[in-house]
C-alpha cells in the first residue's frame, strides 16, 4: 500500500453528462433514493457549485459562489477530481473537449489551496486512440500539485476500442489486473476500482470475481476507524437502471466497506453532480469537463445534452476535495467552468 492518495468519469461510444442538484436539508425521495425534484434542478444548470462536508457519516451542503479561490476547501490535505473529458469528441455541444479540460486544469491551479494531487476518474478520451491519450496526459501534465501525481481510472471509453491496452500502457503503471489500485495518504485510505472492463448492455458496469477477491484482501488490514474513499467511473449506487448507470456486482464491493465508520464513494459517468447517502457511506457523482447528459428519465435515453452555447461551461466543472482529521471530515467543493 503506497503512502499516498489521490482522485476524480462516462459510456461507451458516445455518452457524457453534468447536472446540478443539492439540498440543504434532506429532500423528498422515491424508494430508490433519488431526489426527482432534484432532477428538474438539474436542467436549470445553475453556475454555482457546493460545498459538501461528510462527518461522522452524516452530509450537509451549501451553495458555493463563483470564485474558487474563496470556495477553497480548509484541512490536513485537498485533492483535486477531474473527470470525463472525453478528449476527441467533437460535436455539439462541444467542439472544444480540450479547450474545456485545459480551463479545468486552470481552475484547479488557481485554487488558493495546492491540492495534493489529482485524480481522473474515467473516459479521459473519446476512442482511446493514441493521440487522444497524448492530449490528456499533456494537459494534466501543467496541473500544480504538491505531488506532482495524477491517478487515473478508466471509463469504457478507454477501454472498448482495444479492450484497455493502450491506456494500461500508458495510464495503468503501478496497479494491479485490469487498473484498481489502493493507497494511503495521512490516515485515510483509497481504493481505486475498475467497473468497465466488461461492461454489460446499457453500460452497466462490473467489478468481477478477481477484483472483489483482491479487495477484501486490500481491506482485511485496514483499521474500521481509517476514512475510506473509493472512486471508479460506474457509480456503484444503482441511479437509472434503465440507462445502465450502476454497477452489477457493486453491492459485492460494498458489503466489505459497510464496518468503516466513514466512506465516501466518487465517480463520473453520467456527467453531472448527484449524491446519495446510505448508512456510512456517501455516493458523489462529478461533473464533466466534455458536455452534460440529461437528468435520469428526462429524455428518451442517454448522451450528450445539448445546450444553450453560454451555458456549456455552467454544466461543466472540476472537483476539490479536503480531508480534516480533527474533525475526520470530507469537504467537497464543484467548481464549475462558468
Amino acid at each position: 500500500m503506497d503512502e499516498f492518495a489521490e482522485y476524480v468519469i462516462d459510456d461507451p461510444l458516445a455518452r457524457g453528462g453534468h447536472g446540478h442538484k443539492r439540498l440543504a436539508a434532506a429532500p423528498a425521495r422515491d424508494e430508490d433514493g433519488v431526489d426527482r425534484r432534484g432532477f428538474l434542478k438539474c436542467m436549470a444548470w445553475a453556475g454555482t457549485g457546493l460545498v459538501w462536508t461528510v462527518s461522522g457519516g452524516v452530509l450537509s451542503s451549501c451553495t458555493l459562489g463563483a470564485s474558487s479561490k474563496s470556495g477553497t476547501a480548509k484541512g490536513d490535505f485537498t485533492f483535486a477530481q477531474v473527470s470525463d473529458s472525453h478528449i476527441g469528441f467533437s460535436k455539439a455541444p462541444n467542439t472544444d473537449v480540450t479547450g474545456t479540460l485545459q480551463k479545468s486544469i486552470d481552475k484547479i491551479n488557481a485554487l488558493a489551496t495546492r491540492p495534493a494531487f489529482v485524480l481522473h476518474t474515467g473516459d479521459l478520451s473519446h476512442l482511446s486512440t493514441p493521440q487522444q491519450f497524448d492530449t490528456v496526459d499533456q494537459i494534466l501534465k501543467g496541473a500544480k500539485s504538491d505531488t506532482g501525481r495524477v491517478f487515473y481510472t478508466p471509463g469504457e471509453h478507454d477501454t472498448f476500442v482495444d479492450n484497455g491496452k493502450t491506456f494500461m500502457q500508458r495510464f495503468g503503471q503501478g496497479t494491479q489486473g485490469n487498473g484498481w489500485q489502493s493507497a494511503g495518504y495521512k490516515g485515510v485510505h483509497i481504493v481505486g476500482l475498475v467497473n468497465t472492463w466488461n461492461v454489460k448492455g446499457g453500460g452497466f458496469g462490473v467489478l468481477g470475481q478477481e477484483q472483489l477477491d483482491w479487495l477484501k484482501q486490500d481491506l482485511a488490514g485496514v483499521n474500521s476507524d481509517t476514512p475510506l474513499i473509493v472512486f471508479a467511473h460506474v457509480p456503484l449506487w444503482a441511479i437509472y437502471p434503465q440507462w445502465g448507470w450502476g454497477t452489477d456486482d457493486a453491492e459485492q464491493a460494498l458489503s466489505m466497506m459497510r464496518r468503516f465508520s466513514s466512506v465516501t464513494v466518487l465517480n463520473g459517468h453520467i456527467h453531472q453532480v448527484l449524491e446519495k447517502q446510505e448508512g456510512n457511506i456517501t455516493f458523489h457523482t462529478a461533473a464533466s469537463t466534455a458536455y452534460p447528459q440529461p437528468a435520469p428519465g428526462q429524455t428518451q435515453g442517454p448522451g450528450p445534452l445539448v445546450v444553450v452555447t453560454n451555458q456549456l461551461q455552467s454544466a461543466l466543472g472540476v472537483r476539490e476535495v479536503a480531508f480534516s482529521r480533527k474533525q475526520n471530515a470530507l469537504v467537497v467543493i464543484d467548481q464549475r467552468l462558468g
